[in-house]
């Protein structure tokens, strides 16, 4: 009625009142022996009310379960969805709810849709074609919210496009709550489309052709896709796809089993069993396969026999919930050990770390870092505590907290403090490193016409002793169709079987020891700087700081005479006695042994 409405009072005075609206439920009417003017009006009129509406949603089936913490505390990788498998030429939609916590407008924590080849996640032979979260920003560069390598940018389009601050905040994330619908659509013959919307914000991906295989088996035309939550949770609702595991039923569920996450190693004397344990969770699994995170504010704790005295105790858990928060017909229990023990009176080092010698090295590109520092590293450290009692015991220094080292040439005194406050120290020294000047094999890194793929080919290894620098010079060629279409550095042993980190020149990166770091570039304008990065003529220094960090520095000397910069600083994972460096390419190509651009001097 709320269309009819803008054209009642045109069509009343074109007819005479020969016709009435009242109680008209379409267009009906107006469709035999109407002006034409009427019948466009019509038309166009209809043509606007389906463009209103989503397009309808076929052979959809209750799937009804959540994943991600409630308290909106899941970190990135920890809440996920079940496995829905889309064949080739079929579409999958899904309908949840998705809710977004309203004190904190970090912009990603949202949900983000993982697409991979028909392999479970992590097992032999999984690849990932990517991953496209429902935020979107105006600078894809600095605030990835896709990222793979078979997804693209370019393909992206979004209602709307957040402005994040420096602290990553834009209250518009909000918007992005609520129910979305999820389309992963392979019924065209020439695209590829994902759809998210929840009314209020779409973002869609069209890709102009199809997705490759990317499975071991040829004959196996399958993707795989799941959804994956950070701060944030999902109510799952609806999908036309059976998942892998069967739907969940939208009936209440029974408790069937419970397991308890963070229960404490140990507990000291006099501390009440609530406040002891007020970090505990439980996962608890209903009927259908159904889990959700259980906070200790609803569970029933039991300390056996008591938490009066020293010793193991056994700790029994109470669970007695439906799925919808019902009473349940049968409480379920599920049990832990930890232990009370006496209170820290005054803690020793009995035994000095491994390594206490540290190194660091400073090129232009942390001129603007401030004081540095350098991460203490406890391995071999023994510490001793005396207890109220005076017993005595090693701690774990898993327990202890350390304060940081100055990246300053000298000795400097670790302070080395447990969870009630008891302090000790320990000496460690600090050098800066010497720089040794390497060349990478081969002296020709990817195809010359810059059309090498992502991780296509790699230099050798080349081996990083601990305490020392090198300096790796060449120049850059890019095939500026992106930022990331530059040189790329891994960290990793010697054996391949353990990453690091793999570093790019726009200031990003991932990998065992990348959330650890810290990271800033000089590039400024991207466009500018991607134009200057062919030819660029680029030093990368990196440095084993023999404290199980790693840093990564690079000075590029644009074709444009500027000077830019990038830093990975403190890179942390990293075996000192196994750190190796390789590059790699992606739409780019390296070659070894200068850092000249156009003839210019490369800067320290």
């Amino acid at each position: 009625m709320r269309h009819l409405n803008k054209i009642a009072s045109a069509f009343c005075t074109a007819a005479l009142g020969l016709l009435t609206l009242t109680g008209c439920e379409g267009s009906d009417l107006f469709d035999v022996d109407a002006p034409d003017w009427i019948t466009q009006k019509i038309d166009s009129i209809n043509q606007s009310k389906n463009a209103d509406n989503e397009e309808p949603l076929v052979g959809m089936m209750e799937d009804v379960y959540s994943f991600g913490a409630t308290d909106f505390t899941s970190g990135w990788w920890q809440g996920f969805s079940k496995y829905y498998v889309v064949p080739d030429g079929e579409k999958w939609n899904a309908v949840f709810n998705l809710s977004i916590n309203p004190g904190d407008n970090t912009y990603y924590k949202n949900f983000a849709l993982i697409i991979t080849n028909d392999a479970e996640r992590g097992g032999a032979g999984y690849t990932e074609y990517g991953a496209i979260r429902f935020d979107a920003t105006g600078d894809s560069t600095k605030y990835n919210s896709q990222w793979g390598g078979h997804l693209f940018f370019k393909f992206t389009n979004s209602t709307m496009l957040l402005s994040p601050d420096d602290s990553n905040k834009d209250a518009n994330v909000q918007k992005l709550g609520g129910k979305v619908t999820l389309t992963v659509d392979r019924s065209r013959a020439d695209t590829f489309v994902v759809k998210m919307t929840n009314g209020a914000v779409t973002k869609t991906y069209v890709q102009p052709y199809k997705l490759p295989n990317l499975n071991t088996d040829p004959s196996d035309s399958n993707i795989r896709c799941f959804i994956c939550v950070e701060g944030s949770y999902i109510d799952f609702l609806q999908t036309n796809i059976v998942p892998v595991g069967g739907l969940t039923s939208a009936l209440d569920k029974s408790p069937l089993a419970m397991t308890l996450e963070n229960v404490p190693d140990e507990v000291e004397l006099g501390t009440s069993l609530n406040d002891a344990l007020s970090n505990v969770s439980a996962t608890v699994t209903f009927e259908e396969g159904v889990t959700k995170t259980v906070p200790a504010s609803e569970l029933y704790f039991s300390a056996i026999p008591d938490m009066e005295n020293l010793g193991e105790k056994t700790l029994v858990a109470i669970y007695n919930k439906t799925f919808k928060g019902e009473n349940a017909d049968k409480p379920i229990v599920a049990s832990a050990k930890f232990n009370v023990v006496a209170k820290i009176a005054a803690i020793e080092v009995t035994q000095n770390p491994e390594r206490s010698h540290y190194y660091y090295y400073n090129s232009v590109a942390v001129a603007d870092l401030g004081e540095r520092t350098l991460t203490f590293n406890p391995t071999g450290m023994e510490v001793t505590a005396t207890y109220g009692n005076g017993s005595k015991s090693v701690v774990k220094n898993s327990k202890l907290s350390f304060s940081s080292v100055p990246a300053i040439p000298g000795n400097h005194t670790v302070t080395i403090t447990t969870e009630n406050g008891k302090t000790a120290t320990v000496n460690v020294t600090v050098s800066e490193s010497k720089v040794t000047t390497v060349n990478a094999t081969p002296s020709i890194l990817g195809p010359e016409d810059n059309t090498g793929g992502w991780w296509s080919v790699h230099t050798d290894n080349i081996k990083v002793p601990a305490g020392e620098t090198y300096a790796l010079p060449f120049t850059n060629y890019s095939s500026l169709a992106n930022n990331w279409n530059n040189f790329v550095v891994v960290l990793r042993s010697a054996d391949n079987a353990t990453e690091y980190s793999v570093l790019r020149a726009d200031n990003y990166g991932w990998g065992n020891g990348y959330a650890a770091c810290l990271h800033s570039g000089t590039q400024g304008d991207w466009a500018s700087w991607l134009a200057a990065m062919n030819g660029a003529g680029v030093t990368v220094y990196v440095t084993n700081c023999n404290n199980g960090t790693a840093d990564v520095q690079a000075v590029m000397q644009g074709n444009d005479g500027l000077t830019y910069t990038q830093y990975y600083v403190g890179v942390n994972t990293v075996n000192p006695d196994d750190l190796n460096v390789a590059f790699t390419i992606d739409g780019c190509h390296l070659v070894f042994g200068t850092a000249t651009a156009k003839g210019r001097r490369a800067v320290r």
